[in-house]
């Protein structure tokens, strides 16, 4: 199993942290706690690189659908406050991957990071947290698509790696989020939802909507 460059800034610390754990002690309380934060610090280091893990996906062909940006469950599909456009929530566990992919093929037309709370992701006062927006224009004369990374209680961080200007492909890997999370995808006019509430959905492979018009 791949594992996610971002894992060695903590994967590394916590194996040494571990390691000094074992230091010879003269007190026997000292080599106790010695011995339980070694076990604490490669607890960690072993959670981390599961939760780092980058499992290789084969990148989707059928262009008239649109695909999951994250691994998780589907919190909601509806339509929000004044937006005509149906927004899709899933919401990634710990236990999730957290690799972001492209949702569909096209251009990166805008990333924009938007400041905001840190809810616990499965709730809905979880539309209001710092989030990465990406959009991406899908071209054939389609509307914009607008996909986003939602931070969490625990997730303070997140990486969106195009640029205004590249090209992503379907099931392209774009970003990652770190700790558990949210993703999003807005749904543009010409398009459809076709993912329920309380499905479960896997990055790159799931179909969650469809192009309807060109």
């Amino acid at each position: 199993m791949k594992i996610a460059s971002q894992a060695w800034r903590f994967v590394v610390p916590a194996f040494v942290v571990g390691a000094l754990g074992f230091w010879p002690a003269k007190e026997p309380g000292a080599a106790l706690f010695g011995a339980v934060v070694s076990f604490l610090a490669f607890g960690f280091a072993c959670f981390c690189l599961y939760f780092f893990r980058d499992p290789e996906r084969e990148l989707p062909k059928d262009a008239s659908k649109i695909y999951s940006p994250g691994d998780g469950v589907v919190l909601s599909a509806a339509r929000e406050g004044s937006d005509d456009r149906v927004t899709l929530r899933i919401f990634l566990s710990v236990f999730n991957v957290h690799i972001q992919r492209a949702p569909c093929a096209g251009a990166v037309t805008e990333v924009q990071v938007i400041q905001g709370s840190f809810a616990a992701a499965m709730k809905a006062e979880a539309r209001g947290n710092a989030r990465v927006v990406m959009t991406v224009d899908p071209g054939a004369g389609r509307e914009p698509l607008i996909v986003e990374q939602i931070a969490g209680l625990i997730a303070r961080r997140i990486e969106c790696w195009p640029k205004p200007g590249e090209r992503v492909l379907a099931g392209q890997r774009y970003g990652i989020i770190y700790f558990g999370s949210q993703a999003a995808v807005r749904f543009p006019a010409g398009s459809k939802c076709t993912a329920r509430v309380g499905d479960k959905v896997t990055a790159g492979v799931t179909e969650i909507g469809q192009w309807t018009a060109k």
